[in-house]
């Protein structure tokens, strides 16, 4: 009996949700997506009867896809002018431009906070795929080990490397929606003195234009020297709007001009201080944003 149409579209919001954690763009997720199912409808009637599991299958093919994408992103990323940094989501009620269906819509956990995504950035794309697979989304890792075509030991050496990563870089973002709210205050006082005491005092923020418009090429660091920048940057921007809006899943900032987004920023906070910002202003990345 062929496999219903609508069980096979069914997994495709849990194949985004796999891509996006895996290759951190919304952009290159729904691609991976979208050549997954295209290579599931290639198959003829006979083979996709011949599929125990469509859904494992699809699993199998996206990461597999993912992993290729992620080998050509690191070659892509190594000549990106300036700092890379993953796409930010809005919160679902948000979304503008893209005319998706809800249930395709990434889902907003901690696993898609800004300082998570950046922290899997650091990962070989085994480690990345083993710790997503396997830890988020609770895949044993005899089924990780069959995607990966390693032995599942190795699978477990590769998740245990990445936890260990995260267990080093994970920042705690408790009592952040007040932060940002003070954050926010300041900057549009442009009080530098307020800025820094909101700001750590070994702090980074790092800034994504892509090349395509105005952003520091290098994290700026200490809190003094990103409160001053903030402040200039407001200074050349007259007429800046800031919104307090969800960044994934955490509370974040929104830059507007003219009605138009120019930069989200996504906080980590430790302390009550703001320890990282990622700000990204390439605008190729703002799409839902916009």
């Amino acid at each position: 009996m062929t496999t219903e149409p609508s069980a096979v579209l069914g997994e495709r919001r849990h194949l985004t949700n796999i891509a996006y954690r895996l290759l951190g763009s919304l952009a290159e997720a729904e691609d991976a997506v979208q050549e997954t199912y295209a290579r599931w409808y290639a198959l003829s009637s006979r083979q996709q009867e011949a599929i125990a599991s469509p859904g494992a299958w699809l699993t199998t093919v996206a990461t597999r896809v993912c992993l290729d994408l992620l080998g050509s992103a690191r070659v892509r990323r190594e000549r990106y002018v300036g700092a890379w940094v993953p796409e930010p989501l809005p919160d679902r009620t948000e979304w503008t431009d893209r005319a998706v269906d809800p249930a395709d819509q990434v889902t907003l956990d901690e696993s898609v906070h800004m300082a998570f995504l950046v922290v899997l950035e650091s990962m070989t794309p085994a480690e990345r795929v083993a710790f997503v697979l396997h830890d988020v989304f609770r895949y044993p890792f005899a089924e990780v080990a069959e995607i990966l075509d390693r032995s599942p030991g190795a699978c477990r050496e590769l998740a245990s490397s990445a936890r260990r990563r995260v267990r080093a870089a994970h920042t705690p973002v408790s009592g952040q929606a007040g932060l940002v709210r003070d954050f926010k205050q300041a900057w549009e006082a442009r009080d530098i003195e307020a800025l820094v005491g909101l700001l750590a005092p070994d702090a980074t923020m790092t800034a994504d234009g892509g090349g395509v418009v105005g952003a520091a090429l290098r994290p700026v660091e200490g809190g003094e020297r990103i409160a001053r920048y903030l402040a200039h940057f407001a200074e050349k921007a007259p007429g800046l709007t800031l919104l307090e809006r969800t960044v994934n899943g955490q509370p974040g900032l929104v830059a507007q001009h003219a009605g138009i987004t120019v930069t989200v920023a996504a906080f980590s906070g430790s302390g009550g201080r703001v320890t990282h910002i990622w700000a990204v202003r390439n605008p190729e990345k703002l799409g839902a944003w916009t």
